[in-house]
C-alpha cells in the first residue's frame, strides 16, 4: 500500500448518515454489524489504523451514493462488550476526497482517496480571529433551549475556538446535508459561520429572531 507521508491511498469506509468527524476531534462509535466488525478487525492489523467516515446521500435513482468528501479517523481507543460489540473512539486525522470505491473480497467498502487540499487538517490547531464568543454563546443557549438540549456550559466557555466550534458541529442535531456542509467548510471561520447560519435558521423557523 502506497503512503503519502503516513497516510494510505486506500482506506476502509464507514458510511453513516448524520455522523460527523472533524480533524483533531474525537468520535465515539459502537460497532456491531458483522461487516463493520470485520472492518475493525482488518483496520487494527494496519499501522495507520484509519477508518474513513463518509456520508451516504440519496440520489434520484432511489439508491444512496457516497459523498465526495469524508474524514479519516485513527482508532485511538476500543473495548469489547459482553455481547460482542465494540466501543471505539476515532480521532480525526484529515479529510479526504473519494476518488473511487474499491470492490474486493471484504464485506465492507474501501475507497481510493486523495488527501490533497486538506493539508491544514494535519497542521496545528486552527484559530478564528473573527470569533465573538459572547454573542455566539447567547445564540447557542437559545438554540439549545428550543431543542431541549443540555450541556456543560462551563466547559464550553473554557474550550478553545476549534474545540468549541468543531464539537458543536459534530454534536448538534442537524440534517445529514447540513453536517456535510460543516465538514466541507474550508476553514474554522467558515465552519463557525455555517454553524451560526444553521442555528439561526432553526431559531427563525421556530419564531425567534436571528443573532444581530
Amino acid at each position: 500500500m502506497k503512503l503519502r507521508g503516513d497516510l494510505p491511498d486506500k482506506i476502509p469506509l464507514f458510511p453513516l448518515p448524520g455522523a460527523l468527524l472533524l480533524p483533531r476531534a474525537m468520535l465515539p462509535l459502537q460497532i456491531f454489524e458483522p461487516r463493520y466488525l470485520a472492518m475493525l478487525d482488518e483496520t487494527l492489523k494496519t499501522s495507520h489504523r484509519l477508518i474513513g467516515m463518509i456520508q451516504p446521500r440519496p440520489v434520484p435513482s432511489g439508491e444512496d451514493e457516497l459523498s465526495s468528501i469524508g474524514c479519516a479517523g485513527r482508532v485511538t481507543g476500543f473495548s469489547e462488550t459482553d455481547d460482542g460489540r465494540y466501543r471505539i473512539t476515532l480521532t480525526g486525522i484529515s479529510r479526504f476526497r473519494l476518488q473511487r470505491e474499491v470492490s474486493g473480497f471484504t464485506p465492507f467498502i474501501c475507497g481510493e482517496v486523495s488527501w490533497d487540499g486538506f493539508e491544514r487538517d494535519r497542521g496545528p490547531t486552527e484559530k478564528d480571529p473573527g470569533f465573538h464568543r459572547k454573542e455566539f454563546m447567547g445564540l447557542l443557549k437559545r438554540y439549545f433551549t428550543t431543542r431541549n438540549l443540555s450541556t456543560d456550559w462551563e466547559s464550553l466557555q473554557g474550550a478553545d475556538d476549534e474545540l468549541l466550534i468543531n464539537s458543536l458541529a459534530m454534536l448538534c442535531p442537524f440534517a445529514p446535508e447540513d453536517k456535510q456542509a460543516l465538514l466541507e467548510a474550508p476553514s474554522l471561520e467558515t465552519r463557525r459561520e455555517t454553524l451560526i447560519t444553521l442555528m439561526e435558521f432553526a431559531l427563525h423557523s421556530g419564531g425567534e429572531e436571528p443573532m444581530q
